[in-house]
């Protein structure tokens, strides 16, 4: 189903709506939360909750693109869920993926500060904006979908060292790029 017939069933209060959204991106929701939170119940009460998020926003909100939508309230949710979990014990993976790109936004205030007031946000989307378009996906997957450096390799037929290296050289380009517009 079209995400605008989707968007409908929403405004219009149908029963269907989150079975139709539901079977068209519940996997990606899975999939992305699952790469935060790595617990199946966890993963699962997340993406319920996401759901329910949007049955909530919708209306007034009328979303476009849906997927984009859905996969951001999935990830603040798995975010959120992550971070209470992490007070009791330490998720490395995910840990290494946020060091990684703290390193281009530590700044005076807190990095949740600066994202919260989305200051940095549009700086960092006129940032990729400006990138080739592989080093694009590379920096997305990464950081956006918590993607493995094997798995990004894989999916664009190139080596690990190559993930790697670009990952590296667009983090430095980022952190160039925000101490020139004074954010850093």
């Amino acid at each position: 189903m079209e995400d605008r017939k989707i968007v409908e069933l929403f405004w219009n209060r149908s029963e269907y709506a989150i079975a139709e959204l539901a079977g068209k991106y519940g996997g990606l929701c899975r999939s992305l939360a699952n790469r935060i939170l790595r617990d199946s119940r966890d993963v699962e009460e997340c993406v319920n909750d996401a759901y329910l998020a949007v049955w909530q926003r919708i209306p007034p909100e009328r979303p476009s693109p849906l997927s984009a939508y859905i996969c951001g309230i999935t990830k603040n949710l798995a975010l959120k869920k992550y971070h209470t979990l992490a007070a009791q014990k330490r998720n490395s993976r995910y840990d290494m993926v946020l060091e990684e790109i703290s390193e281009c936004l530590v700044s005076e205030h807190t990095v949740e500060d600066e994202v919260m007031a989305g200051e940095i946000s549009a700086y960092v989307n006129v940032f990729l904006d400006k990138l080739k378009r592989k080093d694009r996906v590379i920096f997305i997957q990464r950081y956006w979908f918590c993607r493995e450096i094997p798995e990004i390799a894989e999916s664009l037929g190139v080596t690990r060292n190559y993930v790697n290296v670009r990952l590296f050289r667009v983090r430095d380009r980022l952190k160039k790029y925000l101490k020139e517009e004074g954010l850093l």
